[in-house]
């Protein structure tokens, strides 16, 4: 499932977890997410906010929140009527701070109370260094506790995706409610990190070692890379995404998750033809190729999409532009398809010009190579499906 959120416009300080005049998640807002993600196809909507404990230091003050309390601004039985009307799932957000007792003591309240208004999908979070415990999040205690709320999600028909979780280790399947999870570095990182966001590398990098323990929500998307519509454009020296627009459309093929966020905001969207790829592109496969690739430097993996004849192919790149040669051996025998192709555009750079894409479309067999140039720091998304029949030659006249 693809989703979007309230969630990019608090990490870049457009809207607020807490309630005040910058509140992202009042009623009105959720509406607007639900309303776009039905319009686009998108199967979730995210709420981050809506609930009481945002307010002061909710890291310090992790025992003030409460899973079952909106805030006055946020009609949780309104929207979750709303959201079924649309055919769009609301996500629920539980950040715990590291509260777990406080959080163990409301989740059979909590849980029941999703279940019963049609909310089957929980983002958690965990961010703290150490639980009010003293435990790590690595700890036998935490283990015991991911468990604990695994079970009791399965129970209420609830889908997690975990974020400061443990690693997987194979409850996906005894558990396929237990989706995805974060454990690394992901999008977020871009907008406030002290050392300026994920360098160029990262996510060639992610693709050998995080993503060896499974399915990662990273979330990307992010088309508004020097955030030059919320405000002034980011200095190379700021937190800002580091990637080329058409690299941030190949994540979604290179970083597998089942659950895959659209995670800019709404009207960052608007009038972009290279959204369409993320309308497109498929978010599980039963059968993925390693083209190419050296861990740090680049990556090229080829997938086909679930129950489809249709692949995508995604290509990304360090802070070094590199050229390749991919053949399309992976192909049916004796088919044609179309590859629909996100390219980085001409004189794009992560660094210094890191927007343009250029869109383009060819006829391609098993038979056939595609040259797929990365700029510095860029990446390449291409959609390939099978072309449309033809229809046979009228038969001449007697």
């Amino acid at each position: 499932m693809k989703y979007v959120g309230i969630w990019w416009g608090m990490h870049i300080g457009t809207m607020t977890w807490s309630s005040g005049p910058k509140h992202g998640a009042t009623t009105e807002t959720t509406k607007h997410y639900i309303d776009f993600a039905a319009k686009n196809g998108f199967g979730g909507v995210l709420v981050e906010g809506w609930n009481v404990g945002w307010d002061g230091d909710w890291i310090q003050n992790r025992n003030a929140f409460s899973f079952t309390q909106p805030y006055p601004d946020y009609d949780i039985v309104e929207l979750a009527r709303y959201a079924k009307s649309k055919g769009v799932h609301l996500i629920v957000h539980n950040e715990t701070s590291g509260g777990i007792q406080n959080y163990e003591r409301q989740i059979d309240s909590a849980f029941s109370m999703y279940e019963r208004l049609g909310l089957d999908g929980i983002k958690s979070g965990y961010v703290t260094d150490l639980t009010s415990e003293g435990h790590s999040h690595w700890s036998q205690f935490m283990v015991n506790h991911y468990r604990h709320v695994i079970e009791k999600a399965a129970e209420h028909h609830i889908m997690l995706d975990v974020h400061e979780p443990i690693h997987d280790t194979g409850e996906r399947r005894t558990y396929p409610n237990m989706m995805s999870r974060e454990g690394a570095r992901g999008q977020e990182y871009n907008a406030w990190s002290g050392e300026g966001g994920n360098p160029p590398e990262h996510e060639t990098i992610l693709f050998f070692t995080r993503l060896l323990a499974g399915p990662m929500d990273f979330t990307p998307g992010i088309f508004d890379i020097m955030r030059t519509k919320t405000g002034p454009a980011r200095t190379n020296e700021e937190s800002r995404v580091r990637t080329t627009l058409a690299k941030q459309l190949a994540l979604y093929v290179v970083i597998y998750s089942p659950l895959q966020m659209a995670a800019d905001l709404p009207e960052n969207y608007e009038g972009q033809p290279a959204f369409q790829f993320i309308k497109d592109v498929a978010v599980d496969w039963d059968t993925s190729r390693v083209i190419d690739g050296k861990i740090g430097d680049y990556v090229i993996v080829a997938r086909k999409q679930k129950n489809s004849p249709q692949w995508f192919l995604g290509a990304i790149t360090d802070e070094q532009a590199r050229t390749f040669n991919v053949p399309l051996t992976f192909l049916e025998r004796g088919r044609s398809y179309t590859a629909e192709i996100y390219a980085d555009g001409p004189g794009a750079n992560w660094l210094t010009n890191p927007t343009p894409v250029a869109i383009s479309r060819r006829t391609v067999t098993r038979n056939s190579s595609l040259r797929i140039s990365l700029a510095a720091g860029g990446g390449q998304a291409i959609r390939i499906r099978p072309a449309p029949a033809t229809a046979p030659p009228p038969a001449p006249r007697e």
